[in-house]
């Protein structure tokens, strides 16, 4: 599921500059009038010159060349009506309303053409997100996934969020990351990692094996890119949730760790020793510590950006993000999400710095897993992705989370 901060119907908008027009046209009459019933010693003539500016604050440049073309003829009419265009008074009045309104219409078309470029920009940077960040089925295995995101949407500029989840024999491999920066270039670089994933998701990679290849992948795109930036990098965390055992393994690369919650508590699962993010080294399995943490069939498992954490107020403090989670006692995913969504853009006032995503996972009972009671799929010897085994050595036993 995405979600994105929204924008105005252009069909409304449209109705909406074309009823407010009535007010320049109403201050033209207006003025008009006063001016032709007043002694031609008193001069209303420049008053005129507000109904162009006020129409350029809501229509377009058409609209607002059309009021102040009304404007300067209405001073045309002021002018012959006392005593002819033949004064440089009234002559310096037209002129200054003449020059004034094609300034106005000129700064308007000049707007507009930048608005409508936005759009355009926008509008390529999104639907490249939107094939990047394919929609993450509801359920796989024995997993229930809920997930959002909300975009940022900070002029052109979309971060480059990034999740993909795929099935592996006896369990569910999951991936989210954040890659530093925002634009195009963002995205292109969480398109390589997140095509490297599902390129090698069925490959029957171990864990570290699989956060390896990631790396590998991101570090060449970076050094090949166009135009590399020497700090570029991208955290990530990944997971491996077994079907039938309640724990999980995990390899976290710099990203904020994830958080799990049990009962009233929410607590953070971080690991002993994180590995440096993606895209500085070339690295090797070897280099990557898998850790285990229970994971139980009442438990929910919170990923999430930093972009969640970093959201801040209006007085700068950041979004207490384990405190709202804590004086929540819904645990249905699909509830949670929604509600942190909707929590996140009231504290941001709808504002937020930088692209969030959020997912929320947790078990199905045996009851309601579809096809529960057949048995899974034999896990080949080269894969190993349940035994949380990393180049060779067996994982240590389940570590409890820091209270």
């Amino acid at each position: 599921m995405r979600v994105r901060q929204g924008r105005p119907r252009p069909g409304r908008s449209w109705q909406l500059s074309h009823g407010l027009v009535a007010i320049p046209l109403a201050l033209i009459v207006a003025v008009t009038v006063l001016d032709i019933s007043t002694p031609t010693s008193i001069h209303l003539g420049p008053f005129l010159v507000a109904a162009p500016a006020i129409t350029a604050s809501f229509a377009g440049a058409r609209l607002t060349g059309a009021v102040g073309a009304l404007a300067v003829a209405a001073q045309i009419l002021i002018g012959q009506l006392h005593g002819g265009l033949t004064t440089a008074n009234h002559q310096a009045q037209v002129a200054a309303l003449l020059v004034l309104s094609v300034l106005v219409t000129i700064f308007r078309y000049v707007r507009d053409r930048h608005a409508r470029q936005l759009v355009q920009v926008r509008s390529v940077a999104a639907a490249a997100q939107q094939v990047l960040l394919w929609p993450l089925p509801r359920r796989i295995g024995r997993l229930r996934i809920e997930c959002a995101y909300i975009s940022a949407e900070e002029e052109a500029e979309i971060g480059g969020d990034l999740y993909a989840a795929a099935p592996v024999p006896g369990g569910v491999r999951l991936v989210i990351g954040d890659v530093r920066g925002k634009g195009l270039a963002a995205i292109g670089e969480a398109s390589a990692l997140v095509g490297a994933f599902r390129g090698a998701a069925y490959r029957h990679l171990p864990l570290a094996g699989m956060m390896a290849h990631l790396g590998n992948s991101v570090y060449w795109n970076l050094a090949h890119a166009p135009e590399e930036d020497p700090e570029s990098f991208v955290t990530a965390l990944m997971l491996d949730v077994p079907d039938s055992d309640p724990f999980l393994r995990m390899v976290n690369c710099g990203h904020p760790p994830p958080l799990l919650l049990r009962d009233d508590r929410v607590l953070p699962l971080e690991v002993a020793d994180p590995a440096i993010p993606l895209g500085l080294n070339t690295p090797s399995p070897s280099e990557y510590e898998v850790e285990t943490f229970p994971f139980a069939s009442d438990d929910v498992l919170l990923l999430y950006t930093d972009g969640v954490m970093e959201t801040r107020n209006r007085d700068g403090v950041f979004y207490p993000l384990a405190d709202r989670l804590a004086s929540w006692n819904d645990r249905d995913p699909a509830s949670l999400v929604r509600r942190l969504h909707d929590d996140l853009l009231r504290y941001a006032d709808g504002n937020l710095g930088d692209d969030a995503a959020m997912i929320a996972i947790t078990r199905f009972p045996d009851a309601e897993e579809p096809g529960a009671g057949r048995p899974a799929p034999e896990q080949p010897d080269a894969e190993q992705p349940a035994t949380g085994t990393s180049a060779g050595r067996p994982s240590p036993p389940p570590r409890r989370p820091a209270p």
